[in-house]
């Protein structure tokens, strides 16, 4: 006989719903919502539909106020995941760029004006200058462009950091091609074109258009705060009336969510647990859905903050890549040796082989062929050599 609990569950996640039952309770449950759900509720979400573009105000407003924050995160991978193709410094700092696949040979060559993007077939040549480079020199950069139709293409390849040269962009990796069209490009319609600005660039989409020219480049503080013109306006207001400026209402503090809201906030652009699973993505591509693997964690399930993206990561600094600089996080929730009795607030078992490097045991390293890239596995477990993906 099937359990209420469980039907519940089946039920609700037919609609989409994921829910948790929280312990020493069987009533109180916690829905999660895919990005497409969260979107849909009424307030502020990461990647919504704005309805003006001067309900921005740009980073130079908020730097106003905030000069240290704005200049620590417009140098993170977020602040800089997005810009045009001329004012990448991967391109810049390779000139040249080469790949070769079957008959076909690629080349990026960039100079102070252009990025020429160039494929050839030994019969035929095509070029384009490219216009948009995506990702970060810490992993790869994908790039755009267009041609006389005015439509978006997406480059073939991609330069990934791990090889210091291009290769076939993720995803986008082909046996062979028809044409030489086709070993150069893959078209990029609209919607795409809107979600991937959304989550690579800020104000894209406004008033349900994409809005190439006044999108903000990269993910700056509007982003993930909202429109921030009645925000600056009141704290103006308050400085003229000479009485404490309050941010309350007139700007959005993900800080503030419960932690299963603040991991799906995060998953707005990293993938929430909802979104893996209906997207069908299987294997170890999914480990570059941090918020996905973080909920299939075994402790993942008690609205803990300790456990939110944000309790190891600050959007506004830079990504700390030493394992050994996440161990404070681990034993805020285990004790530190064996020894220890644990308490309300330490109920993690202590570590029998170290207190040290925890995540480089227990956060494992996953490689992802087509990023060719070792990405940490946010699944916190109990990691055994040669263990199949845990899925």
């Amino acid at each position: 006989m099937v359990s209420l609990a469980k039907r519940l569950f089946l039920f609700v996640s037919s609609l989409g719903l994921l829910l948790v039952l929280w312990p020493g309770s069987s009533s109180f449950l916690r829905a999660q919502l895919s990005t497409g759900d969260h979107l849909a509720e009424p307030g502020f979400w990461p990647t919504q539909n704005t309805a003006r573009r001067d309900e921005f105000v740009g980073i130079s407003a908020c730097s106003s106020c905030h000069s240290a924050i704005v200049a620590t995160q417009t140098r993170t991978p977020m602040g800089a995941t997005a810009m045009l193709a001329g004012d990448s410094d991967i391109l810049r700092s390779h000139p040249t760029l080469n790949f070769a696949f079957d008959k076909y040979r690629y080349e990026i060559k960039t100079s102070a004006t252009q990025n020429i993007y160039r494929v050839a077939d030994g019969s035929r040549v095509l070029t384009a200058n490219l216009l948009w480079a995506f990702g970060t020199d810490r992993v790869g950069q994908s790039y755009l462009f267009k041609r006389d139709d005015g439509r978006f293409y997406e480059a073939r390849v991609t330069y990934f950091d791990s090889l210091k040269a291009l290769h076939f962009t993720p995803d986008r990796a082909i046996t062979s091609a028809k044409d030489l069209e086709e070993a150069m490009y893959r078209p990029v319609d609209i919607s795409e074109i809107r979600r991937c600005f959304a989550c690579h660039t800020t104000a894209a989409n406004v008033a349900d258009q994409f809005d190439e020219k006044g999108l903000i480049p990269g993910v700056t503080c509007e982003a993930c705060h909202g429109p921030g013109a009645k925000h600056v306006a009141a704290m103006q207001a308050a400085k003229i009336a000479g009485v404490n400026p309050s941010p309350e209402g007139t700007i959005f503090n993900a800080a503030q969510l419960s932690p299963a809201d603040s991991v799906d906030f995060c998953g707005a652009c990293h993938a929430t647990w909802w979104d893996v699973n209906l997207s069908g993505v299987k294997g170890v591509s999914n480990a570059k859905s941090q918020p996905y693997r973080l909920e299939g964690s075994k402790c993942w399930g008690k609205g803990d903050v300790r456990l939110s993206c944000i309790a190891c990561h600050d959007p506004h600094k830079q990504l700390q890549t030493d394992s050994a600089s996440y161990d404070t996080n681990c034993l805020s929730c285990h004790v530190a040796t064996t020894t220890t009795p644990k308490s309300a607030d330490h109920q993690g078992a202590a570590c029998p082989v170290s207190t040290k490097n925890c995540a480089s045991c227990h956060m494992p390293k996953v490689y992802v062929p087509e990023m060719h890239y070792n990405f940490t596995d946010h699944r916190i477990r109990i990691a055994r050599a040669n263990e199949p993906y845990p899925e």
